[in-house]
């Protein structure tokens, strides 16, 4: 049995669904009621499984669940008997982006006990859902975090996507392709290759460094993570509007 039917052993599912936001910075997990009132939610590290595997990242999600599932009621886990801890999973995750991925990730979801059955989809249907009148399912989500990807469902249920696996699929404008645009602008500015520009100032005062130049050999030298280069979406903007 899964470790959560081992963890809290028992009868009937405690909420009416388990809710995933899986991304890259961050994953956040509710349990929600019948009613739509949040029994309990925790928030847990991001995910990618083109980098660490499916597997792996349903072991990143498990931990998260886990800890929305001990802030339950102690009342509500006395007499339990089927360990699930809800009548369904949704996960929406990043970077299940194709059917495949997304029916490998569902495969793996569904093995770890939460629920008696599970639906995985891409992210970005997520913010489809969240943003839509209530009744209507139907319209077109952008998603803009780490990388980018848009998502457009017809009132019949037809569904329109592009693929969204970064510059090789012709994608631009995610928090890491602007973070490596601003670096390319301020080090070309810093050798003499570019025009100035205040891009630069920014840079080392974000990092807390003396040049730009410390901030690519950083990152060459792993004591600076790519993923940080997706932090400076914000220090963009306020370049851009100083």
């Amino acid at each position: 049995m899964p470790a959560l039917a081992d963890a809290y052993p028992g009868a009937d599912p405690l909420a009416a669904v388990l809710a995933i936001d899986g991304g890259n910075s961050k994953t956040d997990v509710a349990l929600v009621a019948d009613d739509g009132a949040v029994l309990a939610s925790a928030r847990g590290p991001g995910i990618n499984a083109h980098y660490v595997g499916v597997d792996q990242t349903v072991l990143i999600l498990d931990a998260v669940v886990k800890q929305a599932a001990a802030q339950l009621d102690g009342a509500q886990l006395d007499g339990v008997r089927s360990g699930f801890i809800a009548r369904h999973t949704v996960a929406c995750l990043a970077n299940a982006d194709l059917p495949e991925e997304e029916a490998e990730h569902a495969a793996v979801v569904q093995a770890q006990g939460w629920s008696p059955t599970a639906t995985v989809v891409n992210d970005t249907f997520a913010i489809l859902r969240a943003g839509s009148e209530p009744g209507a399912h139907w319209g077109v989500a952008v998603v803009c975090g780490a990388g980018i990807n848009c998502v457009g469902v017809a009132p019949d249920g037809r569904v329109t996507r592009y693929l969204a696996l970064g510059t090789i699929s012709g994608d631009w404008g995610g928090g890491y392709g602007l973070g490596v645009e601003v670096l390319w602008h301020a080090m070309r500015a810093e050798d003499g290759r570019g025009p100035a520009t205040a891009l630069a100032g920014y840079l080392t005062s974000h990092f807390d460094v003396d040049k730009v130049e410390d901030v690519t050999l950083g990152i060459h030298k792993g004591k600076i993570g790519e993923d940080d280069l997706t932090g400076l979406a914000p220090m963009l903007l306020r370049a851009r509007w100083r």
